[in-house]
């Protein structure tokens, strides 16, 4: 299979891309625009052709319950933990991988290919997680699935919370999670980092913490993270997803904190859509963003992505699997409509993502990488951000996954 009259992030002209297996065997210059000579040639038509897209923070087993039993009517963070609890009381291993494998069905019909997904391991039965294991075997043909072992109702102040992250990581989760400002106590809070950081560090799991999503500039989880993570030598394997209180620390703090932040080498995920839903709940005016400094962490050479967090779930009532949504509008929230902002604007669900699930050579737009590749809407990423483009094709192993034709619209005046 050939790619003809592709463009490239960052480079000029057109290109032909030689697909041979599982693999891009080659890419070339084109002089020209040119024609198909084979019937599986695929016709980029001079628009931008790139590595998958990825999903680096789903819950695919809360997706698709909201209002089941109840709504979370308050908009907050932790009313949809308790409706959660109230939802989890009632799923079973079917009905976590009905929904689970559909929502990767909506991922996969926007072009990702890429997905982390976090798992409530607050449960005796570990439910959640054995249906997981299960769906993440059986759409391996769709999507490289990471789990992460999330101890929604916390690790130290949830019985037996140490050992279900233990045998949660022993039945086959990839990442260790955390939520160390739902603990009890802080001193709870910064015991269950180290403890989650010991288990990875042990099993060779790579690490994702909730970490401070909470609007309280008293939250400081951050700095205990990193810190840890610095120690060990450990940051390129370790994510704080959220940390939305840093949106309210005052630039004196962050001053401070951004030297260890870029001395550990952590990733960093926001989720902006959630969380300006989430956050700022308690405010009157002026209300908080509810978002973590992105632009910022940027700017400082700090690896940040963006993920869609929730999929008609207790905590987030929209979505539809479409993670360019997120970015669009991420980048309105985060005050990143900038030139130079929306011209390298798909890292942000692209390269930077695939640093954070530390893929590797697994992922990429180069010679000898997998043949894993979308054909997009737009010449770039400038003009897939304004014209609200979409994902044409996605090519998975060397063959054709997924198929988009445009909306027609005819005009008559």
């Amino acid at each position: 299979m050939n790619i003809i009259n592709a463009r490239l992030r960052g480079k000029p002209g057109l290109y032909r891309i030689e697909l041979s297996g599982e693999r891009i065997a080659a890419i070339h210059a084109q002089q020209d625009v040119a024609v198909p000579t084979a019937d599986s040639d695929i016709d980029a038509g001079q628009n931008l052709v790139t590595a998958p897209f990825v999903e680096p923070h789903i819950h695919l087993d809360a997706t698709l319950t909201a209002g089941e039993p109840a709504w979370n009517m308050s908009g907050t963070l932790f009313e949809g933990i308790e409706r959660w609890a109230e939802r989890k009381a009632l799923t079973t291993h079917d009905d976590i991988k009905r929904r689970a494998t559909k929502t990767i069905g909506m991922l996969v019909d926007h072009g990702i290919q890429h997905v982390r997904t976090h798992v409530d391991v607050t449960d005796p039965t570990l439910t959640a997680l054995k249906a997981m294991v299960e769906v993440r075997e059986e759409v391996r043909h769709l999507v490289d699935l990471q789990i992460v072992a999330f101890p929604q109702e916390g690790i130290e102040s949830y019985d037996n919370g140490r050992a279900l992250m233990t045998e949660a990581v022993a039945l086959g989760a990839d990442v260790v999670g955390g939520i160390p400002h739902f603990e009890n106590t802080r001193d709870q809070g910064v015991s269950s980092i180290k403890f989650l950081m010991d288990l990875a560090e042990r099993t060779g799991c790579l690490v994702d913490v909730h970490c401070d999503e909470t609007d309280d500039p008293q939250s400081r989880f951050l700095e205990v993270l990193a810190e840890e993570a610095r120690v060990r030598g450990m940051g390129a394997q370790v994510t704080a997803s959220h940390t939305v209180a840093m949106g309210s620390y005052d630039n004196a703090y962050c001053s401070k904190l951004f030297r260890l932040l870029k001395r550990s080498g952590i990733n960093f995920i926001s989720c902006p859509t959630e969380s300006i839903h989430l956050q700022g709940r308690f405010d009157t005016w002026p209300k908080r963003r509810g978002v973590t400094r992105v632009a910022e962490l940027d700017r400082a050479g700090i690896n940040v992505c963006f993920g869609q967090d929730s999929i008609v779930d207790p905590w987030y009532p929209l979505g539809n699997g479409n993670i360019l949504r997120v970015l669009e509008a991420g980048l309105h929230i985060c005050h990143m409509l900038g030139y130079e902002d929306i011209q390298r604007s798909l890292d942000l669900i692209t390269d930077n993502s695939a640093r954070t699930l530390n893929l590797g050579e697994r992922y990429g737009m180069e010679v000898g990488r997998p043949a894993n590749l979308l054909v997009l809407s737009a010449p770039d990423d400038y003009e897939m951000i304004r014209s609200q483009g979409h994902a044409l094709v996605s090519i998975r192993g060397g063959k054709v996954l997924m198929r988009r034709t445009p909306a027609q619209v005819e005009r008559f005046a």
